[in-house]
């Protein structure tokens, strides 16, 4: 089976995490976050502007699994069927519950306050405009290259986006979310018939956790490769204070939040692109 990845990496520095222990909220005086406050911080992180983005990334993706798992089948029909998958009007909603659900207790001020203006906003912008242009395959080459020759050199700005990576828990997080798509699209192939009913849980989850390595490197690659032309233009200054706000109490109560809501909206992409690949396997039309 293919992995679940570059479709479902978001803002590099806010990446969503699948598939970690649950935590005890944070006790806080603050005012319980309102569907409202959700919604206003993401427009400021310009989350429908990345759900568009990644409905790009998903019809790609349905074309590589339709080459892999169903050559010569599903055509026109099948690419209909993975953009609805991926409408942003249909994610978003989604995404927004379980956001504002998680954002309760926290300093949602400070967040606001961070993205709305100087290092944060400048980030946002250099984030979208990077993952838009990593549609193109050609920008998606160059950026390899450029981390191969980082990589090389040891240069200092990878040093510092190393840091800022592990600040966020980047890596690891990504592998935990590429692993819980994998298992959710299994799920969704064994409900659309396309692999065997009695596949009990225990063998769906050791499948899944063999491909942790592949993840892992693939996740590694990718990310630094997404960091370095993100953040090419920002200054170290610059970086080092997205770096300090994504260590702070405002910064991970904010990836928390944006965690569980990317959670919600894999676990559903991820489980219905599995269905629908399976009716195909299983000779039926969608």
């Amino acid at each position: 089976m293919p992995v679940l990845l570059a479709a479902s990496l978001a803002l590099a520095g806010l990446t969503p995490a699948l598939a970690q222990e649950p935590q005890a909220p944070a006790t806080s005086d603050a005012p319980a976050t309102s569907t409202a406050e959700a919604t206003q911080l993401t427009e400021i992180l310009q989350l429908p502007a990345l759900l568009e983005i990644m409905q790009g990334e998903g019809v790609a993706y349905g074309e590589d699994l339709q080459a892999d798992l169903f050559p010569g089948q599903g055509g026109a029909e099948w690419t209909r069927t993975v953009e609805q998958i991926y409408a942003p009007d249909r994610l978003m909603p989604v995404f927004t519950e379980v956001f504002a659900a998680e954002l309760d207790g926290a300093d949602t001020e400070a967040m606001r306050a961070f993205f709305e203006e100087g290092t944060g906003a400048r980030a946002v912008e250099l984030e979208i405009a990077a993952r838009r242009a990593l549609l193109d395959p050609g920008v998606e080459e160059a950026a390899d290259q450029q981390l191969e020759e980082m990589l090389a050199t040891e240069a200092p700005r990878l040093l510092a986006i190393e840091e800022f990576a592990e600040a966020g828990d980047l890596i690891e997080a990504n592998v935990l979310g590429g692993l819980n798509a994998n298992l959710a699209f299994y799920r969704g192939m064994i409900d659309g018939g396309g692999l065997p009913g009695e596949m009990g849980e225990g063998q769906l989850l050791a499948d899944v956790w063999s491909q942790e390595d592949a993840i892992r490197t693939e996740t590694r690659d990718w990310l630094y490769a997404y960091l370095a032309l993100a953040y090419d233009p920002m200054s170290d200054a610059e970086l080092q204070a997205y770096t300090e706000f994504s260590e702070g109490a405002a910064g991970k109560a904010l990836n928390r939040a944006l965690f569980a809501g990317f959670d919600a909206v894999f676990a559903q992409v991820s489980y219905e692109l599995g269905l629908g690949a399976a009716r195909y396997l299983a000779g039926q039309d969608i």
